[in-house]
């Protein structure tokens, strides 16, 4: 972020917005992070996801009640419309990207999914761009994508020669790239829709409440679904709700859409680039997981493709980014 306010920024909104950029690097950090480390303790990934949707969803029903008509209109100009859209969202962002990245922390390393999860999430975000909205490449930003790629391919490439050696890594590859395209999917529909992030955290936030939560708790009562929340540790329950709900949804998602707001989306796309690196080398003291050289090679083509396609944007995205921080 940078070190001096724009001219169409106030000091005292830089500092907020400075603030809130330092929340946001921090929890997506820390996902990767607590996510892995959750996969050695007693709540299973579905454990997970029940207890982020069933906290942030009652967390955010007294805000729904009060912004409802406001909330239902932007989602769309008609009732049907608005519920068809609330369950694609909830569907891709909510339910799909929390399983399945979830459930990749279990098979592969930290250093895969710093890889796979926020670094190759512009690549999906690209190519459904141009699938769905019609947008064109420059050749600066193929150019980072294919840097970006090549990241992926380095990575996966040495997870599937481990497989012939009995390693599942690869399996949790190709979760961490599933739910990294569930995301982008999320993102584009919501520009070509023109839905607020605000509007999209409260409806995933209440679709998943009203799907998922009843759902699997009647699974789970019914023994159709193994669970391990009658065994865990409240410490641990408690811990993974207020974390993965309050922090890693709401918060984030609201610091994120502040940070956009106060610096635009060319400076606020600058964080993607540092997650992946600052996890990989966290994991290293933290969870003790070495890096392999397929990683750092990984890490180190998808921190330049990210470079190399934020550059090339730059000209076209400046005057949008600068009426956004105004």
């Amino acid at each position: 972020m940078p070190s001096t306010p724009p001219a169409s920024v106030s000091r005292r909104a830089f500092w907020t917005g400075a603030w809130c950029a330092a929340a946001v690097l921090v929890i997506w950090t820390s996902f990767i992070l607590v996510a892995r480390s959750s996969a050695t303790r007693s709540l299973t990934p579905f454990d997970i996801v029940w207890l982020r949707f069933a906290f942030s969803g009652l967390l955010v029903l007294p805000w729904l009640v009060w912004r409802w008509p406001r909330f239902k209109s932007g989602l769309g100009p008609d009732s049907r419309l608005a519920l068809r859209r609330g369950m694609v969202l909830a569907t891709t962002a909510g339910v799909g990207y929390c399983l399945l990245a979830y459930t990749g922390f279990f098979y592969a390393p930290v250093s895969h999914a710093a890889v796979l999860l926020p670094g190759s999430l512009p690549l999906w975000t690209a190519l459904l761009a141009w699938l769905w909205l019609g947008e064109s490449l420059s050749r600066g930003r193929a150019i980072g994508l294919g840097l970006i790629a090549m990241g992926g391919l380095l990575v996966g490439g040495a997870s599937l020669l481990q497989a012939f050696d009995g390693g599942d890594t690869w399996m949790g590859d190709l979760l961490f790239m599933a739910a990294s395209l569930t995301w982008a999917s999320y993102g584009v529909l919501c520009r070509r829709w023109r839905i607020g992030a605000v509007d999209a955290t409260l409806v995933i936030a209440l679709g998943c409440l009203l799907s998922y939560v009843p759902l699997y708790a009647l699974g789970v009562l019914a023994g159709w679904v193994p669970s391990r929340l009658a065994t865990a540790p409240w410490g641990e329950i408690a811990f993974q709700a207020v974390y993965q709900g309050g922090f890693a949804m709401l918060a984030a998602g609201l610091a994120y859409t502040h940070v956009v707001q106060t610096f635009g989306p060319l400076r606020t796309t600058m964080l993607t680039a540092l997650v992946p690196p600052v996890a990989a080398l966290l994991a290293v003291p933290l969870l003790a997981e070495p890096l392999g050289l397929a990683a750092v090679g990984g890490l180190l083509c998808v921190g330049l493709g990210l470079l190399v396609g934020l550059r090339a944007a730059a000209p076209a995205q400046a005057l949008p980014a600068a009426r956004t921080a105004a």
